[in-house]
């Protein structure tokens, strides 16, 4: 019994110690760097979601399947492109008319 009360002492201080050793390995681990790829996805994941947040269930479902697993073609233009659209297509008006135009133009949902 003397030989047995150091002998689980000694087990049980080298499993904390292995523990306490594991701890700080991920402690110390960073997070690998997203490709670009990874940026990309993630960019038009924020955008599907953006343009899906008035549908629900099934359309939504459907929605951002096709959406995503479009190639490279955004299903909406940035709001920057919108801009230039609006704009050139604004030529001509002024005031409040121009005001009137360029937030109907830039609030407007994209055809489908």
């Amino acid at each position: 019994m003397k030989r047995l009360i150091p002998f689980l002492a000694a087990i049980s201080l080298g499993c904390s110690l292995g523990l306490a050793q594991a701890a700080d390995t991920k402690a110390d681990a960073k997070p690998a760097a997203k490709s670009e790829a990874q940026l990309a996805q993630q960019e038009k994941m924020k955008s599907c979601n953006t343009d899906a947040k008035d549908k629900t269930g099934d359309d939504r479902k459907a929605f951002m399947k096709q959406c995503l697993s479009a190639k490279g073609v955004t299903a909406t233009p940035t709001q920057q492109e919108k801009m230039k659209t609006c704009n050139a297509d604004a030529k001509g008006k002024t005031g409040d008319d121009r005001k009137a135009f360029m937030k109907d133009c830039l609030s407007a949902k994209p055809a489908a």
